[in-house]
């Protein structure tokens, strides 16, 4: 979560060449809409963000019951920014301008912690995924998707009493730079409804709901 464009390109790329999957989001009321849909093992937080800053946004996290890593960044560097971001509930801090092999040390050590405690299973009837395995299982037997196929049921599970449109899919799954057609989305739900198919689901486990989006379909 950054707001300076330039950098968090910077450190988008750094990751992805580190093999990290990696959403970016430019202030902080977006970044609490993220994570409530999608979970992440670590998170680096700008302390100065636009409608939420970092600071408050680490609290509302811990206070909400996310576990994972929280790793501040910040142009600020005295003793009390210090404090405030762990005292809010931040795992470490880093100053700008950003060292990058410092950064990715800090990474690789607050992953290695364990400190990311296991996200809960999420369930559906006979569906499970499992988010520290990326592991999605229907009736006991595997079903294996597309990252971006596997990211859509999730969205789906931690949404599981909402419908979600199209919009919603997109902001939440593709970056602003790769906004996709609308006809990209009904693709990747449709190869999912015959993936899920093929494992014994029924064909409206993913229900449309017309001229409204998407939704799991309620238990009978």
């Amino acid at each position: 979560m950054e707001d300076d464009i330039a950098l968090a390109e910077a450190l988008t790329e750094a990751l992805v060449d580190q093999n990290y999957d990696v959403d970016v989001v430019n202030d902080g009321e977006a970044g609490w809409r993220q994570i409530t849909s999608l979970y992440y093992d670590l998170i680096l937080l700008d302390v100065m963000l636009p409608k939420l800053d970092g600071i408050s946004l680490c609290r509302r996290l811990r206070s909400n019951s996310y576990h994972g890593s929280i790793l501040m960044i910040t142009a600020l560097d005295t003793s009390t920014d210090k404090v405030n971001s762990l005292d809010a509930g931040a795992d470490d801090y880093v100053v700008k301008p950003v060292d990058l092999p410092e950064l990715l040390a800090r990474i690789r050590a607050l992953l290695r912690r364990g400190g990311c405690s296991v996200p809960p299973v999420l369930e559906w009837e006979r569906l499970q995924l499992d988010p520290s395995c990326h592991e999605v299982i229907y009736n006991q037997q595997p079903v294996h998707l597309t990252p971006k196929e596997y990211s859509c049921l999730e969205l789906f599970l931690r949404n599981s009493q909402r419908i979600i449109n199209r919009e919603f899919i997109i902001e939440h799954l593709w970056s602003a730079e790769a906004t996709p057609f609308e006809d990209t989305v009904k693709a990747h739900i449709k190869s999912l409804r015959h993936k899920l198919k093929a494992v014994g689901a029924p064909d409206d486990l993913i229900e449309t709901v017309h001229s409204v989006g998407y939704r799991l379909k309620p238990f009978s």
